[in-house]
């Protein structure tokens, strides 16, 4: 079991896979992109299984694939029909923009890896379009319509962006109400490659949730786990529900229960801070598995208590991508 230096136990890690995306969302990185990792920098698909399987003997029991975009690895599904038989791993789940997911959505429901978070911030063509830079809106669409239909566990995450798509609040919420899916609204963070920065956002949670206050008055709070970032609600003839994830507010700091490694193999204890130390190299000499869980330990054990604390040691302009850092 792991513990970190606050006593809070950490069972999750979320794994990077790749730091190359297909869009190019404007809060994310550059137009032009970003000087992605070469091949070698990068953990191979072997590396990925060894690392979980370490991570697994370690504690952690919910791994979330994430990347850049996952699926343009084209040999991702060969590291999760290994983890998908890993003992003690209790749950895989994905983190996706759904453009590439489809011709592995039979499978991935035959290896029980039905969790799955759609990163999708616009309901409208129009607004998506401008806002990924890409016109890949009816893939994203479809594929996520036909995940909700069957039978994923499916979450939208959608980033409120001031200026570009809060005009498509209300209407996604509409958009999904007949469907069993929980659509979360998450405060900007300031990783956009250098581009944006910033030290108070207008669209807080709060405001957030005025704003759909003031269009749906038969809101209920919902009770959601100890560990959730999300604060949830329901709207009364809503199939699915909504969620508030303050992520730049940081309110849920306190019980933080996860891990990132990035897929150059750089430990994130925090998003608001520096990588801890990397793995990469550690992974391919020698005694590595017990010096990966040497490395883990030494980690968890100098966390930040809140992420307000971790920016403290770090510049308040976040020139990293979120596509580099498992965003």
């Amino acid at each position: 079991m792991l513990i970190d230096n606050h006593n809070r136990k950490i069972n999750y890690l979320r794994l990077a896979v790749t730091d190359r995306c297909n869009l190019r969302c404007n809060y994310c990185m550059p137009a032009e992109g970003i000087n992605f990792a070469k091949n070698d920098k990068l953990f191979a698909i072997d590396e990925l299984y060894t690392l979980s399987k370490i991570m697994v003997e370690q504690g952690i029991d919910k791994i979330r694939i994430t990347g850049g975009e996952p699926f343009v690895r084209k040999d991702l599904m060969v590291l999760l029909r290994k983890m998908a038989i890993l003992d003690g791993l209790k749950d895989i789940s994905i983190t996706t923009n759904a453009t590439l997911i489809g011709p592995y959505i039979d499978e991935l429901k035959e290896l029980g890896i039905t969790n799955i978070n759609v990163s999708m911030d616009a309901i409208q063509k129009e607004t998506f379009n401008i806002i990924t830079r890409r016109k890949q809106y009816e893939t994203v669409y479809q594929n996520l319509i036909r995940l909700i239909s069957e039978g994923f566990n499916v979450r939208i995450n959608f980033i409120v962006l001031d200026g570009q798509n809060t005009q498509d609040i209300l209407p996604i919420l509409e958009a999904m109400k007949k469907y069993d899916v929980s659509v979360r609204f998450l405060e900007e963070m300031p990783f956009n490659g250098g581009s944006k920065s910033f030290n108070t956002i207008k669209w807080d949670y709060k405001n957030i949730f005025k704003h759909i206050a003031d269009a749906y008055s038969n809101i209920e709070k919902l009770e959601s786990p100890r560990t959730s970032t999300s604060i949830n609600y329901k709207i009364r003839g809503h199939k699915g529900t909504f969620g508030l994830i303050p992520s730049f507010s940081r309110t849920f700091c306190g019980t933080c229960n996860r891990l990132r490694i990035s897929a150059t193999g750089d430990v994130i204890t925090c998003l608001y801070g520096k990588p801890s130390m990397n793995l990469r190299e550690v992974l391919r000499n020698e005694k590595a598995e017990e010096n990966i869980k040497l490395h883990i330990l030494k980690a968890i054990g100098s966390r930040a208590k809140t992420g307000f604390d971790a920016q403290k040691n770090h510049s308040s302009v976040f020139d990293s991508s979120m596509t580099s850092i498992g965003g």
